[in-house]
């Protein structure tokens, strides 16, 4: 662990691996140090910004390298099901890249439990790791103007949903109808760090 300035108001501690910030993140969460307001995971960071008139960079730094980075603790709270059509239009491409039948690819996406690492690139946008090895597969060589909301993806070591329109370079191979975003909601997103997260086809 390797604490840096962020800033006058925050700290950025590094880690080493996605479930380090998942377990630095949920023990923080738990017992967040004194005038810590704000905790944003990453791939591999996480932000802690804080209130100077309540603590120190210092004295931030100091109670940050006495937790645990273990992996995040197995929660009760029940996993989140995402129904999927498996139609996606990389679906073929998927399939040739991996020497897999579409159906093999739409078993092995939907054959794990997955975790949500952090959010980013768009609001309620999250990055599930969990995804089987055979799926690692970079982005699109062009990333598409407009990928619709509800499209399911990989690219890398993550699977993702796209929580409204936007450009995107994933791989698509699904969608699904459930909104993981909504403004009306509270929170909006529905899948936040630490989400416990299972695909299921439809």
């Amino acid at each position: 662990m390797r604490v840096r300035r962020y800033g006058s108001r925050a700290a950025l501690v590094d880690l080493d691996r996605p479930e380090q910030v998942l377990g630095l993140h949920a023990a923080l969460a738990e017992r967040p140090p004194a005038g810590a307001v704000e905790l944003v995971p990453a791939a591999r960071t996480l932000l802690v910004r804080f209130d100077r008139r309540q603590t120190s960079f210092e004295r931030l730094t100091g109670e940050l390298m006495r937790h645990s980075i273990a992996a995040a603790p197995e929660r009760a709270r029940p996993v989140v099901e995402v129904p999927v059509r498996y139609d996606g239009e990389d679906l073929a491409d998927v399939a040739a890249a991996t020497g897999l039948s579409t159906s093999d690819i739409a078993e092995r996406h939907a054959g794990r439990e997955y975790t949500v690492a952090f959010c980013g690139f768009a609001p309620g946008f999250a990055y599930l790791t969990g995804l089987d090895p055979v799926l690692h597969l970079p982005r699109r060589a062009t990333p598409r103007v407009r990928v619709p909301a509800g499209a399911v993806a990989v690219a890398g070591e993550y699977t993702a949903v796209y929580p409204h329109a936007s450009p995107g370079g994933w791989q698509l191979i699904g969608h699904t109808e459930l909104a993981v975003w909504d403004v009306d909601r509270d929170p909006p997103h529905l899948l936040g760090p630490g989400t416990r997260v299972r695909f299921v086809p439809r």
